[in-house]
């Protein structure tokens, strides 16, 4: 059986150099960090051959003294912590004290420094053979200079596996980007081959650092870039995002920092990804440079060994503050909502469709024509959604009408991309929709007496479902086909129906911000006693500014800044709503479209409608159940 003993120093310090020396560009990031975390405001790298053969980095910083030279080239030696609390509130981007130690186990490596008060400097040799750091005197000015020569030569293994001098320049260049927008007080000076190739001077203006961000980013970035700024308790994200029109086909310009670290978290990246996902299609990428500060005890960043993740106390609670943060600026933007026309991205007019139009104005929906601009790709996409009606075709659920088996069940495919939408509405369907828009319809549209010979008093069995949408049952007057839709609609009106019961109010996490005009603050000043009846709390702020405070649990997962956006275009319009009818038109907002059902779930719905409701089903509103009439299937079976 194997003896088991403690390693050598010097294999201890490879095997650490294989997480914290991946290639030459990992060098240059411990080594540009340490000088960071030193106070650094000037930081000159020398590159040669791609790193492989040079790697020097030469900064402002405090420096080091001579006595603590050696020991800065030993494993876990490091100023950055001294105890455990230390280690759970870590706010500097090094604190391991493994990076000079490993990397000098696989390199020439020369570490020399001078501090302030010292008036000579020092200059400490290690070779990765026998690890013994050698001190002399030299000169240099107050800073730090670390230089890495033949990187790899005693681990020809590992050197095998360096990619071209291009290559390994390449990620260095992308790794220069990342720190120069992480600090935008220290200039940075890359030289390759003796060459100046990138020069990034320190910015202390606003334009200086618009002007930092151009220049790693790209012009396009910097025309189509919003500001972002938002805080809550002591969590703050702030940074820039691009609008969709901006969208990118890799996801080449997206970086995020954490208390200044830089990041590739899978938690960040899928809240900006879900901000987004209305706007860009699945093949376009978001494009973004953002920074969140956060309380250091609630976050751990010694869970990824190159410190890549971290791991939030409150994942929940950052992740939405991320998606409430974007999804707002986006929803200010002009892609959404501009201060000419408030109009949501999914409801932009098509200036020939004018069943269309019809349809949003029964809708309570209508908007300005648009300009007569050449449409950008989200606003095809935006115009292109328009086209599909905000509530089902009933037509499409009649016993008459074959159901194609190829046919997708919505007009959302798993992947949420958007499928063919229908050319046009027709007039059936702006007709039923103006039925459902109408409180007083119960009467608008009568079955033929043929139809009914007795009114429908009670619900029998659930026989089954057509079409997916639609309920066949036995009543009392025979069977009748009951619209799934429109019972979800009446359920979500029986919940927020402050008549039965008092609706609590639930606040948001991060309260939303709609800027709006003056003339808007006075419409929903109005209607404000009307939506305090909906649990629904407003907030108003000079600037034109109105904050949403708290909504009902049925608007909790809506769309906010599309519903009130929509509902300051029918302010705006000149109509007047009542109770009644903004009970409904919420509640058609809320219902979620094209949904289908299965039979236990439509036999649920009915359970909740009754249960939402303070009486009984109203069984004669012929938008929500009608008599199926069989006489003329009936006579041609009996062959008369």
């Amino acid at each position: 059986m194997s003896e088991i003993k403690i390693l050598p120093a010097r294999l201890a310090n490879q095997i650490a150099a294989g997480e914290v020396v991946e290639r030459p560009a990992s060098v240059v990031k411990e080594l540009v960090e340490n000088s960071i975390d030193a106070g650094a405001t000037r930081i000159d790298i020398d590159i040669e051959k791609g790193g492989s053969k040079l790697i020097r980095i030469r900064d402002n910083g405090k420096g080091i003294i001579k006595d603590e030279l050696q020991l800065a080239l030993s494993r876990h030696a490091t100023s950055k912590i001294t105890t455990l609390d230390d280690l759970e509130a870590i706010m500097s981007l090094g604190f391991r004290g493994e990076a000079l130690a490993s990397i000098s186990s696989v390199s020439r490596l020369t570490l020399t420094s001078r501090t302030a008060t010292q008036e000579q400097a020092w200059a400490a040799y290690s070779e990765g053979r026998d690890m013994q750091v050698k001190l002399q005197p030299t000169a240099h000015p107050v800073g730090t200079s670390v230089e890495v020569l033949d990187l790899f030569f005693n681990t020809p293994a590992r050197r095998k596996f360096l990619r071209t001098e291009k290559t390994e320049f390449t990620h260095i260049e992308e790794l220069l980007k990342r720190i120069a927008l992480s600090r935008f007080d220290v200039t940075l000076n890359l030289r390759h081959n003796g060459k100046l190739v990138k020069q990034y001077r320190a910015a202390k203006t606003e334009r200086q650092i618009e002007q930092r961000i151009q220049s790693v980013c790209g012009k396009n970035f910097a025309d189509n870039m919003l500001k972002v700024e938002l805080q809550h308790q002591d969590l703050k994200l702030y940074g820039w995002i691009t609008t969709p029109e901006a969208a990118r086909s890799q996801g080449d310009l997206q970086y995020c920092y954490v208390n200044g670290r830089m990041m590739r978290d899978k938690l960040i990246n899928h809240a900006i990804r879900q901000s987004y996902e209305l706007a860009l299609r699945p093949e376009q990428f978001a494009a973004y440079v953002l920074f969140i500060e956060i309380d250091a005890h609630q976050v751990d960043v010694n869970v990824h060994p190159a410190k890549h993740e971290v791991r939030f106390h409150q994942a929940r609670l950052v992740h939405d503050f991320i998606y409430q943060a974007l999804v707002d600026a986006l929803g200010q933007s002009h892609q959404f909502i501009s201060e000419e026309r408030r109009e949501s991205a999914f409801a932009t007019p098509h200036p020939q469709q004018s069943s269309i139009s019809e349809l949003e104005q029964t809708n309570f929906n209508s908007n300005p024509e648009p300009k007569a601009t050449s449409p950008s790709p989200s606003q095809r996409e935006a115009q292109a959604m328009q086209q599909i009606p905000a509530y089902p075709n009933k037509a499409e659920g009649s016993c008459d009408t074959p159901r194609n088996e190829g046919q997708s069940r919505s007009s959302w495919g798993q992947n949420n991309t958007l499928r063919a939408p229908k050319p046009q509405v027709s007039e059936q369907e702006a007709k039923v929709y103006q039925q459902l828009m109408t409180v007083e319809s119960n009467s608008a549209e009568e079955v033929p007496p043929s139809v009914i010979d007795q009114p429908i008093t009670q619900l029998g069995k659930a026989l089954t479902i057509i079409n997916e949408q639609f309920l066949l049952v036995n009543t009392n007057a025979g069977c009748g086909l009951l619209a799934l839709s429109y019972a979800e609609i009446l359920k979500l009106r029986g919940q927020l129906s402050v008549d039965q019961r008092q609706l609590i109010k639930q606040p948001l996490l991060i309260p939303l911000a709609l800027r709006v005009r003056n003339e808007d603050i006075d419409l929903l000043k109005k209607i404000q006693p009307v939506l305090e009846r909906f649990a629904i709390q407003l907030m108003f702020k000079a600037g034109a500014k109105v904050m949403i405070m708290a909504v009902p649990q049925p608007l909790r997962q809506h769309n906010l800044q599309q519903l009130f956006s929509r509902l300051i275009d029918i302010l705006s319009n000149g109509q007047q709503l009542s109770f009644e009818q903004l009970s409904l038109w919420l509640a058609s907002q809320v219902a979620e479209q094209n949904k289908t059902y299965t039979l236990s779930e439509a036999v649920q719905l009915l359970s909740d409608l009754e249960g939402a409701s303070a009486q009984s089903l109203d069984l004669k509103d012929t938008k929500l159940i009608q008599l199926v009439d069989f006489s003329t299937q009936i006579k041609a079976l009996s062959h008369e």
